[in-house]
């Protein structure tokens, strides 16, 4: 697929902007901000990273995402005069009105974000995103930019997952956007699952947007708003070669019908006349794209058979119907029964066209479900899921942080009495660890300053949650994963379309060992810190539980 045209770049980030405005944010970021401007610390120099703590749905990995809205959001950062005023009467009325004249002067020119690229497998604690500046700047972008890479991640994730459990043959369709978390949550999940490995969405709008493919045909209500042949209109229909006079296909598909029905042994009495209207009213205005629903009433007694009468007499005019959709009951089992219908009609009329029919499922479809559907036979191509995946419900957050590691150049720590909600001090950088086969198997943060590790040189690392565990490794390959991506004002890597997104999951996704990507009890990745970094976190503890003993003495 195509790139999206300027048009569409230009159209995708107005939609960033005009969805993530600088108040889309909590207000203790401004209380904060004042407090800061107060004392005159509002210019010091402070950095966040933005992290989770523990990998989502019970798995070993998750998938960054949401970058590009970041820098976006981050290129047009600055308040208005209508923000200001509405700022004013949302804070206390002590606060001082020359902090509105800071406000209104802020923009991110003084910030500058490293990140891992957008579409890369990542791992629990580690680091995806430093922004660094000054801090009352830093501060204010906290929710905001947790808003944007927390659901975009967390969904792409899922989508990840939807496709490993689908497997590579089949198409998955996302079809959530009626059950999102409004329209903002239906848009961001059509975006990101198809970066995370869905094939088409039905949400039109994500189309134009971000250029994902965009499927569809009919629904049941199309099916039940007809009773009869006679609200068919038109009747007729010309050859695909326009080469005769219109045919009637009213007439055509009844003779059809008959062959069908004598050659299954099937009742024509059972067969609905409202259904057979609908899918010859819809076969005439596309007849390239026929696609029914086929149990609205009965797949084997009306369904298929009226499907297949209207698609053999656009066979018989030059067309290629394309399938059906099954939307309820036994999908395997159905699956078999359609195809084994299908290829039959093949065989006894010599058409050829029915041998490439698509048969597409639906159905309430949830990660386990399709681990379960692809234990069995069946016959389906195309998956649509809906519920499960964009509303994530397996797990509905990944729970994204943002938090102090460094300021006014030094490192900074939050010690918590839960270990796990403490974090790792200082500017760092991220290096992935590839073994012989080309597998990375951990992830080393370093500090900044510290030499970077090289490949075939053996160190000595400590992992993430190990105590005072060491670890020696010997890297084959050494991937620098953290890369400048925001200074001065701008952008400094190009911004990725989907589809980019896309490729770049796929082989980061493709380069991880089977162990980690397994969906039931996989192998946990390691994360690690260096023996420097190591060093910081426990000299900080130790002088952390210093102080507390010198201030409860006093």
């Amino acid at each position: 697929m195509a790139a999206p045209s300027r048009n569409t770049c230009g159209t995708r980030e107005r939609s960033i902007l005009d969805r993530v405005p600088p108040l889309l944010t909590d207000l203790y970021q401004f209380t904060m901000a004042y407090a800061y401007w107060r004392a005159g610390r509002h210019q010091d120099s402070a950095v966040f990273e933005l992290f989770f703590r523990e990998n989502p749905f019970c798995g070993s990995f998750s998938l960054f995402a949401g970058l590009n809205d970041c820098l976006t959001f981050l290129r047009s950062f600055h308040f208005t005069d209508e923000d200001v005023v509405f700022l004013r009467s949302v804070l206390p009325p002590a606060t001082d009105p020359a902090f509105f004249q800071f406000l209104r002067g802020l923009d991110c020119s003084g910030v500058t974000l490293h990140s891992v690229p957008e579409g890369t497998v990542v791992f629990a604690r580690e680091p995806l995103m430093e922004v660094a500046g000054p801090l009352a700047v830093v501060q204010l972008l906290e929710t905001s930019l947790l808003c944007l890479v927390n659901y975009a991640s967390l969904v792409c994730s899922n989508a990840a997952r939807f496709r490993l459990a689908c497997g590579p043959r089949r198409k998955l369709l996302e079809m959530g956007l009626r059950r999102a978390q409004g329209p903002d949550g239906g848009l961001t999940a059509s975006r990101y699952s198809y970066i995370g490995g869905f094939d088409l969405t039905s949400n039109v709008q994500a189309g134009l947007l971000f250029g994902v493919p965009v499927a569809g045909t009919m629904a049941h209500s199309y099916v039940t708003s007809f009773t009869s042949l006679e609200e068919v209109w038109p009747r007729t229909l010309v050859t695909v070669n326009q080469d005769h006079d219109p045919v009637d296909l009213i007439s055509l598909t009844k003779g059809w019908l008959g062959r069908v029905c004598e050659l299954l042994g099937a009742e024509p009495g059972k067969i609905h006349e409202g259904e057979l209207a609908a899918f010859l009213s819809y076969a005439i205005a596309y007849p390239q794209n026929f696609l029914p629903v086929i149990d609205s009433y009965s797949v084997t007694c009306s369904g298929l058979l009226n499907f297949c009468a209207v698609a053999l007499a656009l066979c018989e005019l030059g067309y290629r119907p394309m399938g059906v959709r099954l939307d309820s009951g036994d999908l395997c089992k159905q699956s078999v029964d359609v195809r084994g219908v299908l290829r039959l009609c093949s065989e006894h009329f010599s058409i050829s066209a029915f041998d490439s029919l698509i048969i597409v499922g639906t159905n309430n479809i949830s990660e386990q479900t399709m681990v379960e559907l692809n234990t069995k036979e069946n016959e389906i191509d195309v998956f649509g899921v809906g519920t499960h995946l964009v509303t994530c419900t397996k797990q509905p957050s990944l729970g994204c942080v943002y938090k102090l590691v460094e300021a006014r150049g030094r490192p900074r720590m939050k010690i918590s009495e839960d270990p796990e909600k403490s974090t790792v001090p200082g500017r760092k950088a991220v290096y992935r660890l590839v073994d012989a086969d080309g597998h990375p198997f951990l992830d080393l943060l370093c500090l900044a300053l510290e030499s970077p590790p090289e490949a075939g040189r053996p160190l000595s690392c400590h992992p993430l949650g190990g105590g005072s565990t060491s670890l020696s490794v010997t890297p084959a390959q050494v991937i620098c994963l953290r890369q400048e991506m925001f200074t001065k004002g701008q952008v400094t890597q190009p911004l990725s379309s989907a589809a980019e997104t896309k490729a770049q999951v796929q082989d980061s996704l493709q380069s991880l060992h089977p162990r980690h990507k397994r969906l039931q009890e996989p192998d946990s990745y390691t994360v690690a810190l260096s023996e420097t970094l190591h060093t910081l976190v426990t000299d900080l503890r130790r002088a952390s539980t210093n102080k507390s003993n010198v201030v409860l003495a006093n």
